[in-house]
């Protein structure tokens, strides 16, 4: 079975895997057709992706076919094309008992802590497949990166008409993008890359971008906001620096949400926190009723992700191409894997 496998950092390899295992009740055997390049996949060949250990193979935002299920499914059959949710959960710690399975004590992400898709065939729970009988496979493989911005925005609880700063104009900020404006929230998009902030205004219809190497963020933030500042930030860069920042552009009374991860500690004045009363949000993956969600939202011509694949390559190409996109001037947005 083709595969290809992150070695250490810097160096993906390619090469014929054993058959998967036999299935174990309740699980199914998949053909997996379409691979997106994450942020994780990206940190992960940099060496600085948390919560990773080496050998791996990658790939968790995948398309898929049904080939084998052992047991009966309620929720799919052979032939069926799925999104995957890469989330592998325990279902009785105190976090899955409480329909919280993203924080599962014991989690598994599929590409991170075991090995995921990037592979022609792949056998995961049936239960963690997630069907759609017109959707493309390439759709179907943005499912989760779009999951984790919709999961955000459920943690902030926005309002309509609620003005909000997304720091990161990246595939996953891009996400949080998409539904606070499906929230009906004023969306400020900070970046410092001129292209992604066109690319917000084109393709989103985001009115207002701030470019934070020519102009000052909180001064433009006031400006935007009439001196009062959003009541909701989220900042999906995953920079130390820029997390540590975001707390100035929070309004008083207002949230901040950390949707990127860093290696690293966070700090922030405790005064300036306390006086403004700001909560503090982390939000990690997503959970099962956000997938269903978006697959009805791209179904029903809502969302809209065409645009946003800007690279593909075959599955045997990944290991030349895949050092390239990840140079900071490849223009690469997402990148689709076929395999």
């Amino acid at each position: 079975m083709k595969t290809i496998r992150l070695e250490e950092p810097g160096r993906l390899a390619a090469f014929q895997s054993d058959p998967v295992p036999s299935l174990q009740e309740g699980e199914a055997r998949v053909r997996v057709r379409r691979i997106g390049v994450c942020g994780t996949d990206i940190h992960a060949f940099h060496g600085r992706q948390p919560f990773f250990s080496y050998p791996r193979i990658l790939g968790h935002e995948l398309g898929v076919e049904v080939l084998e299920l052992s047991g009966t499914a309620a929720n799919v059959k052979v032939g069926d094309r799925c999104a995957v949710e890469p989330y592998l959960n325990c279902g009785h710690c105190i976090s899955c008992r409480r329909g919280r399975p993203n924080c599962c004590t014991s989690l598994r992400v599929l590409g991170v802590h075991q090995d995921g898709g990037m592979r022609e065939e792949i056998v995961v729970p049936a239960n963690k497949l997630h069907r759609s009988a017109t959707l493309s496979l390439e759709q179907l493989a943005l499912v989760e990166t779009l999951a984790i911005g919709c999961h955000a925005v459920n943690r902030a609880q926005l309002c309509a008409g609620e003005n909000v700063a997304v720091i990161g104009a990246g595939p996953i900020g891009l996400t949080v993008i998409q539904f606070a404006l499906e929230a009906g929230a004023r969306v400020i998009v900070l970046d410092v890359n001129d292209e992604r902030l066109g690319f917000c205004q084109k393709q989103l219809g985001v009115k207002d971008v701030i470019n934070g190497t020519r102009e000052n963020p909180v001064d433009a933030l006031k400006t935007l906001t009439n001196g009062d500042l959003p009541t909701a930030v989220f900042d999906a860069t995953g920079s130390p620096k820029s997390m540590n920042g975001a707390f100035e552009f929070v309004a008083p009374s207002g949230r901040l949400i950390f949707v990127g991860l860093a290696q690293a500690d966070i700090s922030f004045n405790d005064p300036h926190f306390h006086r403004r009363e700001i909560t503090l949000f982390a939000s990690r993956n997503a959970v099962p009723e956000d997938f269903t969600r978006i697959i009805k939202l791209i179904e029903a011509g809502r969302i809209d992700t065409q645009p946003w694949i800007t690279h593909r390559a075959l599955l045997a190409e990944v290991p030349t191409v895949f050092p390239e996109w990840v140079q900071p001037n490849s223009g690469v947005l997402k990148a689709m894997i076929e395999a």
